[in-house]
């Protein structure tokens, strides 16, 4: 390990603070259970740390995100936990063993550091399970593995009743997690996770904890919703209501989509507009996810750029992209003019190919300036898709070809790293755009002071904007991860029984 990295390391450690976080629940005579939940401040460690993971986690392809539709892989969606803000508070056992976790619907197991985790730094900063405590402790011992992007959280299944406010699930399976790998786990500020996704990504084929509610009676309805508390006043972080929702925490009536894909609470939504003005990227559909375990706004790199660009974000500039813009800009509009399919506008000039629903990389070869020949990839045909799109949404808005060039141009300096977020100045908040998703055919605004993350104040003041960029591709892409930037805002409803999302102002 290099001094410059356990520099940080003692840095980020030093910044932990131990505190004993009291989670408060309230059960009604009406069959619902009332979770509080805390809401984490964001300081500049934990964003350090989130920037360090990022950064070193290593090759990452958007096929993981979904390698649980394999049957012989274990794996959750890759998620930086580090950006997470809202948790609360569980037990297990007899007597009961307090925990902290975050309540994700983008993943389905409960696991909860396990007191035989010793090789694991992590584990010694956080509440451990022990079973020899438990007199309802049952053993079971089936091997667990969650794969993610840098390596896995590892260790076994075993059984215990397990409680979440006033409800008891006996015999709950769960993970002891016995290796907790990286810096995710180490500077957060919670035990575990309490997956609230559909069984069919659960790891192991375990049973999910609010399965065991439903299944059992524990709840009136099939139902549990998210209220987010973006207060930063506020000491209340939030609530989770199980078995239906609290008409204290919404405004008007809530926009029902169906779930389109089991595994996650994944649905349609329609196309997005920024400050007025459609992007034409999702005007034929894409898929979305309301995922309560990240803080963070995920999209497809090509409209993310769009955002970039209109809020002043700071990316990477594409030296690929602009090349392709010099070289085919006026060719590629003059087919987008001449009516020719978006999708197919980069197959006919030799950067793509296309397999009838939309381009793939032909893998170009180009001739360096020593001689070799190399491979270009996937890049000269992903920044073609992305100009095609960005070509076409100015089109559509009536623009001189001149203006449209040098827009796709402009655009080319503001492509986000895969995954991370882009820094933007503080002071121009309030003049940023309001973007707009389209979901059940109606509009949910997001301000500039939903998407922007703020830490610390005056000169001091460090800005970020939540959305960050990841390329599903089709099938399952383009997709969209609405995580607390948009929950927040929005109160969400997870309606198990009608298999559908909700979502309503959040009052």
């Amino acid at each position: 390990m290099g001094t410059r990295f356990q520099s940080l390391l003692v840095f980020l450690l030093s910044c932990l603070i131990l505190v004993s976080l009291a989670s408060s629940s309230e059960q009604n005579g009406d069959g619902t259970l009332r979770i509080g939940l805390k809401k984490r401040k964001l300081d500049r460690a934990n964003r350090l740390a989130s920037q360090l993971f990022l950064k070193n986690r290593g090759s990452w392809s958007p096929k993981d995100y979904f390698r649980l539709n394999d049957a012989n892989a274990d794996t959750v969606p890759l998620k930086n936990y580090l950006d997470a803000q809202y948790y609360g508070e569980l037990t297990i056992g007899t007597p009961p063993q307090k925990f902290t976790a975050i309540f994700d619907t983008g993943s389905s197991n409960l696991w909860i550091p396990s007191s035989n985790c010793h090789f694991s730094v992590a584990c010694y900063f956080h509440s451990k399970y022990k079973a020899s405590e438990s007199s309802t402790y049952r053993k079971n011992g089936k091997p667990a593995s969650i794969r993610y992007g840098t390596g896995a959280i590892s260790g076994y299944f075993s059984n215990d009743d397990v409680k979440v406010g006033g409800l008891v699930m006996k015999d709950q399976e769960f993970i002891e997690a016995t290796s907790e790998p990286g810096i995710t786990f180490l500077v957060a500020k919670f035990d575990g996770i309490l997956g609230l996704g559909f069984r069919e990504i659960a790891v192991g084929n375990s049973t999910p904890v609010w399965y065991n509610m439903v299944e059992k009676g524990l709840v009136k309805e099939p139902v549990f919703s998210f209220w987010l508390n973006r207060n930063p006043q506020d000491p209340e972080g939030g609530q989770i209501v199980f078995g239906g929702v609290d008409p204290k925490h919404f405004k008007g009536e809530h926009t029902y989509v169906p779930v389109t894909h089991k595994g996650y609470w994944q649905f349609d939504m329609g196309d997005l507009n920024i400050a007025g003005k459609p992007t034409g990227y999702c005007a034929k559909g894409c898929s979305a996810i309301a995922d309560s375990g990240t803080s963070l706004l995920t999209g497809p790199s090509t409209v993310i750029t769009m955002i970039n660009h209109a809020i002043g974000a700071v990316g990477i500039a594409s030296q690929e992209c602009k090349n392709v813009i010099g070289q085919y800009g006026q060719t590629m509009l003059d087919s987008l003019v001449s009516q020719v399919d978006p999708r197919k506008v980069c197959s006919q000039i030799g950067l793509c190919g296309f397999d009838g629903t939309h381009s793939v990389s032909m893998g170009i070869k180009s001739v360096v300036e020593d001689g070799v020949s190399g491979l270009l990839n996937e890049a000269m045909c992903s920044a073609c898709e992305m100009a095609s799109v960005w070509m076409q949404s100015e089109l559509s808005q009536n623009q001189t070809q001149e203006r449209i060039l040098a827009y796709a141009s402009e655009l080319c300096d503001h492509i986000p790293n895969p995954n991370q977020q882009s820094s933007v100045d503080c002071e121009r908040v309030s003049s940023m755009p309001i973007v707009t998703f389209t979901i059940g055919g109606k509009p949910f605004d997001l301000s500039p002071q939903d998407y922007i993350f703020k830490i610390g104040d005056g000169v001091q003041a460090q800005c970020t904007s939540g959305f960050t960029a990841m390329d599903i591709p089709p099938p399952r892409g383009p997709l969209w991860i609405l995580g607390d930037i948009f929950m927040g805002p929005y109160h969400t409803v997870f309606d198990y029984g009608k298999t559908r999302v909700g979502f309503a102002k959040a009052a």
